[in-house]
């Protein structure tokens, strides 16, 4: 049988298959599509310190090949994540990474804190929503507050730390670099790239934040070169994510650099894309003689001339 188990670090999956963040809630609505034990690991909804109600609607429009979405992390605050969610994650089977996001450095130190005292396997700190106005992409943008951010992290839980990078930068690996020197135990990329949708009667944008975060397979090529660029400039893993649609899709991010993968807008328009993309990652393994899924990270080989 095919060998699918993957390492992001000091964590081992069951396979490189993560539900992506805000794509996924917190697994109850998707555990009535498959069964989620199955699946490498489920990436939580982004939660913040406090209940958020995120931004107003319309704030989802559908676009050539992808989505826009300016959501704007609505969801229910730390507390009663801890309280109400955290307990049915951890009986699902697989990895749980929990999400987090804050306005400033203080926000996320503290979420950092009281997660540490968990039975999660990693904290993936936000660092690149394009739909706040605060924290998140103004701290991603900028490699010296990256560092600053994930070494106080650092100092503060025990817990994996996973840096969730934004694309809408000159350079992802400075930012890649920034966040190893920091000392994250993984990188994330890429985050959705900031994109408009316009109502042409109504000469207004379709989205009322005007803006939001560009997702699905019209990202996948741009996705798939900063994870290359991001490969041979940092050594600690690489998370891919960013259009992948199926089980050829995790190979390519694979090759590229990524020891694993997150699933996005596939979730969306498939709820059972996760499982039905391990079971496409299988038979593309049988085809290519490959016996460990491992095999594949880092194996691209570029033309030189």
């Amino acid at each position: 049988m095919a060998d699918l188990t993957v390492r992001v670090g000091n964590v081992q999956f069951a396979n490189p298959v993560i539900a992506a963040s805000g794509t996924f809630g917190f697994g109850r609505e998707m555990r009535v599509f498959q069964d989620l034990s199955r699946i490498g690991g489920i990436c939580s909804k982004g939660l913040t310190l406090l209940p958020r109600a995120g931004n107003a609607t319309p704030r989802v429009a559908e676009t050539a090949s992808g989505m826009l979405n300016s959501v704007g992390l609505q969801n229910p605050g730390l507390q009663s994540f801890l309280a109400n969610e955290l307990s049915f994650m951890a009986a699902l089977g697989c990895r749980i990474i929990i999400n987090i996001a804050g306005n400033d450095h203080e926000e996320y130190l503290e979420m950092c804190r009281q997660l540490d005292a968990t039975s999660i396997d990693a904290i993936e700190l936000n660092l690149s929503c394009p739909n706040v106005r605060e924290g998140c992409m103004l701290i991603g943008s900028n490699p010296q507050m990256i560092e600053k951010l994930v070494a106080a992290a650092r100092q503060v839980t025990r817990k994996p730390l996973w840096a969730k990078l934004t694309p809408n930068v000159t350079s992802i690996a400075d930012m890649a670099r920034a966040a190893e020197s920091g000392g994250a135990d993984a990188v994330v990329l890429i985050n959705t790239l900031l994109g408009m949708a316009i109502d042409r009667k109504l000469r207004r944008p379709l989205l009322r934040n005007n803006t939001g975060g560009l997702s699905g397979p019209a990202i996948k090529p741009i996705a798939l070169r900063m994870v290359a660029e991001t490969y041979r400039a940092i050594g600690i893993p690489i998370v891919g994510v960013g259009g992948i649609m199926d089980g050829n899709d995790v190979l390519e991010f694979m090759i590229a650099g990524a020891a694993a993968v997150e699933i996005g807008t596939a979730s969306l328009v498939r709820p059972t894309a996760c499982q039905d993309i391990i079971r496409e990652i299988e038979t593309i393994m049988e085809l290519d003689g490959v016996s460990e899924v491992s095999q594949y990270t880092g194996t691209l080989a570029l033309w030189n001339g």
